[in-house]
């Protein structure tokens, strides 16, 4: 298996990786099959657009803006054009029109309030984030159609495509990469065989596809990007939108550990940090899918923490993030990133194993003590419930990725003290993630029907 780094960390918006950048691609994708359809038929008047929601994003979509991300990838747009972009103006404009122009010549009725339904019956089988998309005649004809499946970090996958999806998107074949590791024992032991660190296999991988100077390029910019949300969360306060009125409070935290820097510990710091872009992920602004997301800010926090902290360089931060996408690859191999599928287990845990496999190996750690550091990461989120209030990414979101940004580093310090020998292994865990979110309640799975979701006391 393959996934390039730069394809599992992307810039894209909040508060959703599945339930907005998924769901804004899917519905760009859909347009670029009716311009197809409109070359050899004629689109007469009174054709529209029709999405159907189904499962997880009809029972949260609301809260996690996929019918604005559906209406925005309708009208052209993609996460990363968005991103820099004054969307509450731009949405605003969007929901006063009813129609989307296709080409120069071709015009179909659209109309965001009443053209994206929310259907709370069952979900479709495949996965559950489906949405049906319609192109439909003025008599009710459907003219065109794709089911889509939002399957976790912003990918998608189209119904006839996810019997090639291996656990939860399609991947490069391996056969034309030089260390084509397909689990964590493969890993280890080829970085034993060549003598290589986990950061150097996963470069060498990279380039058989891109230039090291795209590489490093990409990868510096995903960081300036990371650094850049972190920075913006700490200098923002207000109230976050969507009801639930939970005010900012990374600038207040990052305000007083400033005043009181001897007072201050590593917990408090990684806190504010995190907490910082996951502000930033709920008021639906720029983010990096770290692997998700609603865990986008395990990673920033800890790597900002090792940068800013710690005297960690350029080239650290490179080895820390192609380390960090190699564990999180196997993760999304061998289980799923998705929230939807596995619980937050799959989110925060999987985020918290990417960054302490990550620090890990920027502090110079072993093969062995990186995969050390992410199985105890990882293993200690086994069971975690994906239970949003409100369908909001905010509560229990925003804290938690502060507490997985604390097990991350937790778990290097740990494993830095150790020889990398260990009673269980990476993949034993993945594996146990993957069967506890098999056997875990729907109620529990982002659909807010249960857990916090449900216990909140109206007064």
């Amino acid at each position: 298996m393959f996934i390039s780094a730069l394809d599992l960390f992307k810039v894209g918006i909040g508060p959703s990786s599945s339930h907005t950048m998924g769901p804004m691609l899917a519905a760009w994708e859909f347009v670029q099959l009716i311009k197809k359809y409109a070359l050899t038929h004629e689109l007469a008047q009174g054709i529209v657009i029709r999405c159907t929601l189904k499962g997880s994003l009809s029972a949260t979509g609301k809260g996690h803006a996929t019918d604005r991300a559906v209406a925005l990838g309708l009208h052209g747009y993609l996460p990363k054009d968005v991103a820099a972009l004054d969307l509450d103006t731009l949405v605003e404009q969007i929901w006063t029109q009813t129609s989307i122009s296709i080409d120069k010549s071709n015009t179909v009725l659209f109309s965001a309030t009443k053209d994206i339904i929310f259907d709370t019956g069952k979900p479709l089988i495949t996965h559950p984030n489906g949405m049906i998309f319609e192109l439909l005649s003025e008599a009710g004809d459907v003219l065109v159609s794709e089911t889509y499946f939002s399957i976790g970090g912003g990918f998608i996958s189209r119904e006839a495509e996810m019997e090639q999806v291996v656990a939860p998107l399609q991947m490069q074949a391996i056969d034309s990469f030089l260390y084509a590791f397909d689990s964590a024992e493969s890993m280890l032991n080829m970085s034993v065989d060549s003598g290589l660190s986990i950061a150097e296999m996963k470069k060498r991988n990279e380039t058989v596809l891109m230039t090291e100077e795209t590489l490093n390029q990409g990868l510096d910019s995903i960081w300036q990007a990371m650094q850049q949300c972190i920075q913006r969360g700490l200098a923002t306060q207000g109230i976050l939108p969507g009801g639930l009125n939970i005010p900012r409070r990374a600038q207040g935290l990052h305000e007083q550990l400033q005043e009181q820097p001897k007072q201050a510990d590593v917990n408090d710091w990684l806190c504010a940090y995190a907490m910082a872009v996951n502000e930033e992920n709920a008021a639906g602004h720029m983010v990096v899918t770290a692997p998700t997301n609603g865990a986008a800010g395990v990673i920033p926090a800890v790597l900002y923490y090792f940068t800013t902290h710690m005297g960690g360089n350029k080239q650290q931060v490179r080895d820390f993030l192609l380390t960090a996408s190699a564990i999180g690859g196997l993760i999304k191999h061998l289980s799923s990133i998705s929230g939807a599928e596995v619980g937050c287990q799959g989110e925060v845990g999987s985020a918290a194993a990417m960054a302490a496999s990550g620090l890990c190996a920027a502090l110079g750690g072993s093969s062995q003590q990186i995969e050390h550091a992410a199985e105890m990461a990882l293993e200690h989120h086994l069971g975690m419930t994906c239970d949003p209030v409100g369908g909001l990414v905010q509560v229990p979101c925003i804290e938690r990725n502060g507490c997985g940004a604390i097990k991350a580093y937790t778990a290097t310090s740990l494993a830095m003290r150790g020889t990398g020998e260990h009673f269980m292994s990476l993949d034993k865990c993945i594996a146990a993630m993957k069967q506890t979110g098999e056997e875990m309640s729907v109620k529990f799975k982002e659909t807010s029907l249960g857990g916090l979701a449900v216990t909140i006391t109206e007064c």
